[in-house]
């Protein structure tokens, strides 16, 4: 059985992402929230357009 990403809106803080990743990969949804955070910190705003595509994208 194959798992697909997607949106879970009723345990969401933005569109979520984050809390339907944490269901795909089976990590609690707020060490995704927090690890996207940091990565967009660091990372001059690239997850920030990555967590809006998947936002466009999944469901």
């Amino acid at each position: 059985m194959q798992k697909t990403l997607r949106l879970d809106k009723s345990n969401a803080m933005l569109f979520g992402v984050c809390s339907g990743l944490a269901q795909w990969s089976g990590v609690d949804a707020t060490l995704i929230r927090i690890g996207f955070v940091l990565a967009t910190l660091c990372g001059f705003g690239l997850p920030l357009l990555a967590y809006i595509a998947i936002a466009l994208v999944a469901d």
